[in-house]
């Protein structure tokens, strides 16, 4: 007889309790940063007006950035044993973020709509640090330093374009 396949048990030092909590956050996480990325790229391909040589190309940085963002997430979800969401149903009802709208803002209007997306994802990431730190997941805690960090900054240099 054939053994039947079970996947291995995870002993990482944190708790299957512990390390559900912290994917769940980490999904909501995914969600908000795909969503962004989905917005940004969207403003790139979107904007226009006597800023669009430098909006344009400060939004390819940013989407650029959040793409290569969203891999480090999914693969820490999967380091947990958990399935890393992926499809765009999923993303929808996880997200905190609003889609991009239909038609394209004016390009101000785009700044202030991703100066509220990057805060949003900030408190996320915000969110979930607690229940890493509780669980002493290092692995997490610094990816969650490093896109609060992100985040943070670049409100603030969208931030800085509305005054």
């Amino acid at each position: 007889m054939a053994k039947s396949a079970q996947a291995p048990t995870i002993s990482i030092g944190i708790t299957e309790a512990d390390r559900r909590k912290i994917a769940t956050g980490l999904s909501h996480l995914l969600a908000d940063t795909y969503t962004l990325y989905l917005t940004t790229h969207n403003f790139h391909w979107n904007v226009t007006g006597p800023m669009f040589t430098s909006l344009h190309t400060m939004f390819m940085t940013q989407y650029t950035e959040l793409w290569n963002a969203v891999d480090p997430i999914a693969e820490r979800i999967r380091s947990l044993g958990h399935a890393a969401p992926g499809s765009y149903a999923q993303f929808g009802k996880l997200s905190s973020l609003k889609d991009a709208p239909a038609t394209p803002p004016k390009a101000m209007d785009m700044v202030r709509i991703l100066v509220t997306g990057h805060e949003a994802v900030a408190r996320t990431a915000r969110g979930v640090f607690p229940l890493a730190d509780k669980a002493n997941d290092e692995p997490t805690a610094d990816l969650l330093t490093q896109r609060l960090t992100v985040h943070e900054q670049t409100a603030r240099m969208l931030r800085s374009l509305l005054e």
